[in-house]
């Protein structure tokens, strides 16, 4: 297992629209694998694969409180979503030190592969929904931070660029 570089808005590569991944094999287990540690290490909750510069449709997750339920979802599709949303605060391990608002659909139902292959239907609400929907959107191209105002938007994307100068001296 290794840990993996995470892209940090506003880098271009970040809005790239993920491929399906072909097939469920070594090469994805190991990604999966690689993928939870560097997850787990960043203190995350969830983690596509666009977020390490890999782009296929490609996600893991865990929202569990002791860290040990992880979630993997290969070539998700988003079947169904429940009526109602509210506004959720929001971060992503792709704009650290970062969180606002996001409106959510309250439930969700996803298809999705395992990492054996297998397909799976998953309903859920809560937390897991809203992780869901968010990690679906990096798979898109689409970061957290598109859903507000351009004002906000703007000052978040000129901090980014100021931390990233800074880490680069």
């Amino acid at each position: 297992m290794a840990l993996l570089p995470i892209l940090c808005y506003p880098d271009p590569k970040l809005h790239r629209v993920a491929k399906p991944v072909a097939q469920v094999d070594a090469r994805i287990q190991s990604l999966v694998d690689d993928m939870l540690q560097t997850m787990y290490d960043a203190k995350g909750i969830g983690l596509a694969a666009t977020q390490i510069d890999v782009h296929e449709r490609l996600i893991v997750i865990d929202v569990s409180e002791e860290r040990d339920q992880p979630l993997v979802l290969i070539n998700p599709t988003l079947v169904w979503t429940s009526p109602t949303s509210h506004l959720n605060e929001e971060g992503c391990l792709s704009v650290p030190g970062i969180y606002d608002g996001v409106e959510r659909f309250d439930a969700v139902r996803i298809t999705a592969l395992d990492e054996k292959g297998q397909s799976r239907s998953i309903e859920t609400d809560g937390l897991l929904a809203v992780c869901i929907q968010h990690e679906m959107d990096h798979l898109l191209g689409k970061v957290f931070v598109e859903y507000l105002s351009p004002l906000k938007r703007n000052r978040i994307k000129t901090k980014m660029l100021k931390v990233m100068r800074e880490d680069a001296r």
